[in-house]
């Protein structure tokens, strides 16, 4: 019996010891800090609008920012961070869902646009509604249907972290959380996200082993002819803001740019993304109503939504074929950042 006892015992000790084994999560383990972080504008493209002139530019700086945009426990409830809705393999886009999803399970009006090359650009959102990369982290942290939070509420989290506290000495010289660190700390991980290394970029540079097919190139010429007016190289938008004759949806009731500007003849326009990477960026417009290319083009090309205002590229453009239509989205699969989106430095900055 004494044996048959201990058999008993041990099989409990080993039961219980496999139970917590199987629920216990694994560790969150620190990866590398970043090294090396510098800011090079990419040969043949323009000056950009935000340089880091007034925010230097580091190492602990551009860890920081990157740590703060996985940081879910910036949001209400600790359960949404930048990073849950600006997916990396998805060109920081997100690809689960049209509109972007915040705390309780909501979504909000828009989709959440795609993340990279920032420094270009003098406004943020689709309608314009924020004119400056530092404070643009701000819109979504108070947003109610985003991450819900508050700055007060940030600053007591971070200034209570210990592991918190250390990197913004070491970024900033002492251990002060403020509002202003914050942004800063978070424009110069997004300052950062630089996209020009896809198959178009090596081509325009004339490396070895590069060249369109037969296929991109005659989607090359088209877009030149349709799209690059408003998609303009090398950034692939002029981020200008148009009504491309998309049929509102009602139940969304937004206005557009309008709801900044508060002018009639801005009714339903939204900023022209850049189309870099959009073969990963998917699903596309402002509303993230199509979750194809071929879908997304077709609309607004061959049956566009009449309105007043609607741009005139798209009223007097001649309608595309099937195969016109591939060829060009051929030539946009030469964007796909391949560097880009699998770079290390730019991921989680704690392995799951």
């Amino acid at each position: 019996m004494k044996a048959k006892n201990k058999i008993a015992a041990l099989m409990m000790v080993l039961s219980l010891t496999l139970f917590f084994f199987q629920c216990s999560k694994d560790p969150q383990i620190p990866s590398p800090q970043v090294t090396g972080v510098t800011f090079t504008v990419p040969h043949g493209w323009p000056q950009p609008v935000y340089n880091f002139e007034e925010n230097t530019l580091t190492d602990a700086g551009f860890n920081l920012g990157r740590r703060l945009f996985y940081e879910k426990k910036l949001s209400r409830d600790g359960t949404i961070s930048c990073g849950s809705c600006h997916q990396q393999f998805a060109a920081f886009a997100n690809a689960a869902h049209a509109r972007s999803h915040g705390i309780d399970g909501q979504f909000g009006k828009r989709n959440a646009p795609a993340l990279f090359n920032l420094n270009w650009q003098s406004s943020f959102m689709w309608d314009g509604g924020i004119n400056h990369i530092t404070v643009q982290p701000l819109a979504p942290i108070n947003d109610s249907l985003e991450m819900d939070g508050n700055m007060n509420d940030v600053i007591a989290f971070l200034s209570a972290d210990a592991s918190y506290r250390k990197m913004f000495k070491e970024t900033f010289g002492d251990e002060t959380v403020t509002t202003q660190r914050v942004l800063k700390a978070f424009a110069q991980f997004l300052g950062m996200l630089v996209s020009s290394n896809s198959k178009y970029d090596r081509i325009q540079r004339g490396e070895a082993g590069y060249a369109f097919t037969a296929d991109e190139e005659i989607g090359k010429s088209l877009f030149n002819q349709r799209c690059a007016s408003c998609h303009t190289p090398p950034l692939f938008s002029n981020f200008s803001y148009r009504n491309i004759g998309l049929e509102p949806n009602v139940a969304l009731q937004d206005s557009g740019r309008m709801r900044i500007s508060e002018s009639v003849q801005d009714m339903h326009r939204y900023k022209m993304p850049s189309l870099r990477n959009v073969e990963v960026s998917s699903p596309y417009m402002h509303d993230g109503r199509f979750k194809t290319l071929d879908k997304a083009i077709d609309y607004h090309i061959n049956k566009p939504y009449y309105m007043s205002n609607i741009d005139p590229v798209i009223l007097n453009g001649q309608a595309l074929s099937a195969d016109e239509i591939q060829s060009i989205i051929s030539f946009l699969n030469t964007l796909t950042d391949n560097t880009f989106i699998h770079d290390t430095r730019f991921s989680d900055p704690l392995y799951k």
